[in-house]
């Protein structure tokens, strides 16, 4: 059993503000460890034991397909013996397990900008929450798209805190739930997962709002607990889940410091041939995180509806591959009373949200247009028709190096 541990109000505040409360100054903080365990991979498996057993310890479960062993250590002692298992020749690497956070802060399709912005101001579900009106066509064009593909059933991943089994716009999309948290169930007790795979596929009916790509299919794989809390390790089994279960492409709004084991896991899925899209962070600078900031995996920033970099967008063109809208992105929400719900004062079932989280949702929609809409499509092709198109705003070459993306363009149905 995993245990997860809320190391400090910082790593909890970063996870809350993955949702709706990110703003300047929510950077991912300097990151805590998961409590009484360590990911070791080692050059010769048959040699794990008798290593192991001279520090007191005991083989543990493989993670995934990377090839790392998860190694139940006693709490405090995680650095100490990563230390000394990294000095032993037979032993390729040891590294912490570390906290991940999320990477946030048709009914109401008029109120969805980030799709068709026709420079509408709005008001949210309870009516108090006022938008400005925006710039026209500052969006994705996912209207024009939709005329072309909708998305033919293609399987997107969303690696999150869970998709509610109660909003009828989401939950009908998901075709395969795993829970790779400590225990917890496997609904969304938090949010931001619902959040999430609303702006990908939430139905096209008379209730809620639309998905981006509204004929495709979640694989919900809870891998953020109640609280908006996972590890490396769990999110690096969730990606090798999401390849087995088929998966497309691969949303992980969310953000932790770098690890080798969560690398291998990505190239092991890019090798699958799968996209993989994860979100910027909501830094306001251009400190990298991962897995976005992996070359593997396309790095999502924000921008608002006046095509301006979000406020609170981390960004840099050495890294962030593209941008999309982020700031006030309406989807769905739980239709339960969840964590936390009473001090940010969210509405039950649909309201705004602001993060690269939003954007990261939009882009890995996108590329699941993109998939099914050209016939024998690669993950390299399809990367490729989703930064190649999108489009560049002027002052931004500087904030990520392809521009905001363009889903009519990316489908081959725009010139």
């Amino acid at each position: 059993m995993k245990k997860t541990v809320i190391a400090g109000l910082a790593a909890l505040m970063m996870g809350l503000g993955a949702i709706t409360f990110a703003g300047p100054g929510n950077a991912v903080p300097e990151p805590s460890l998961i409590a009484g365990q360590i990911m070791v991979k080692f050059r010769d498996d048959a040699s794990a034991a008798g290593v192991l057993r001279r520090h007191g310890l005991s083989d543990g479960p493989g993670i995934g397909s990377t090839g790392v062993h998860l190694i139940a250590v006693p709490d405090g002692k995680e650095l100490q013996l990563i230390d000394a298992l990294s000095r032993n020749p037979a032993v390729e690497y040891a590294e912490p397990d570390l906290v991940v956070t999320a990477a946030t802060n048709d009914q109401y399709f008029p109120s969805q900008y980030a799709l068709q912005n026709v420079g509408q101001p709005f008001t949210n579900t309870k009516g108090d929450i006022k938008i400005a009106a925006g710039t026209a066509d500052a969006d994705v064009d996912a209207v024009e798209a939709w005329t072309f593909t909708t998305g033919s059933g293609i399987k997107v991943a969303v690696l999150d805190s869970g998709v509610a089994n109660d909003n009828p716009d989401i939950n009908p999309k998901v075709a395969a739930r795993a829970n790779f948290t400590n225990g917890e169930t496997g609904d969304d007790n938090y949010g931001h997962g619902t959040h999430v795979a609303g702006i990908v596929a939430a139905s096209h009916n008379t209730q809620g709002v639309a998905g981006t790509c509204p004929a495709c299919t979640i694989l919900d794989g809870k891998v953020l607990n109640d609280s908006g809390i996972g590890s490396s390790s769990g999110l690096a089994d969730g990606i090798n889940w999401a390849v087995s279960n088929g998966a497309k492409v691969i949303n992980m709004s969310l953000g932790v410091r770098a690890s080798r084991t969560l690398e291998t896991a990505v190239n092991n899925a890019w090798s699958k041939g799968v996209v993989l899209v994860a979100a910027a962070g909501n830094g306001g600078n251009q400190t990298k995180i991962y897995p976005g900031a992996y070359p593997n995996v396309i790095a999502v920033g924000a921008t608002d509806n006046f095509d301006n970099k979000a406020s609170f967008s981390t960004y840099g063109a050495s890294w962030v591959d593209v941008a999309a809208p982020g700031a006030n992105v309406y989807s769905t929400f739980p239709n339960h009373e969840f964590v936390l719900r009473a001090q940010y004062n969210r509405s039950l079932g649909y309201d705004v949200g602001n993060g690269t989280s939003m954007s990261s949702a939009v882009v890995a929609a996108t590329a699941a247009l993109a998939w099914s809409s050209h016939p024998g499509a690669t993950n390299i092709s399809v990367r490729a028709n989703v930064e190649l198109t999108a489009e560049k705003i002027t002052g931004q070459d500087s904030y990520w190096e392809h521009g905001r993306v363009n889903a009519c363009k990316a489908v081959g149905g725009c010139p």
